[in-house]
């Protein structure tokens, strides 16, 4: 985890914190929110990178996924059994996922 960097000229030196890494927390649901449709997630790419997510220190967390040229949200709920449920939002291109991440991230949508 970045710590704090200094620009000194064009050299940046960056300090290196070895704590655990946290993400952003997800703001509290808002009485007026949109319904995500939330679907099992299946394999439907070999590789997928996760662009962004959400601190795991919740019992859900979500991570911004980018896969096949397309965008989608993965949720991942962690049971008090340790059983981990993960859904996926559906697949769609930049714009309308990234927006659907920022109504995630303001408690907009769940």
């Amino acid at each position: 985890m970045i710590s704090r960097g200094w620009e000194v000229g064009l050299l940046v030196v960056v300090a290196v914190s070895f704590e655990r890494h946290h993400g952003r927390h997800v703001a509290p649901v808002q009485a007026r929110y949109k319904r995500v449709d939330w679907r099992p997630q299946r394999p439907r790419a070999d590789r997928l990178r996760v662009k962004e997510h959400t601190c795991d220190c919740e019992d859900v967390f979500y991570e911004l996924c980018q896969a096949g040229g397309l965008l989608f949200v993965r949720r991942t709920e962690m049971k008090r059994n340790g059983e981990m449920v993960v859904h996926e939002s559906p697949w769609a291109v930049a714009k309308q996922t990234q927006e659907l991440w920022l109504r995630l991230l303001m408690g907009a949508a769940r």
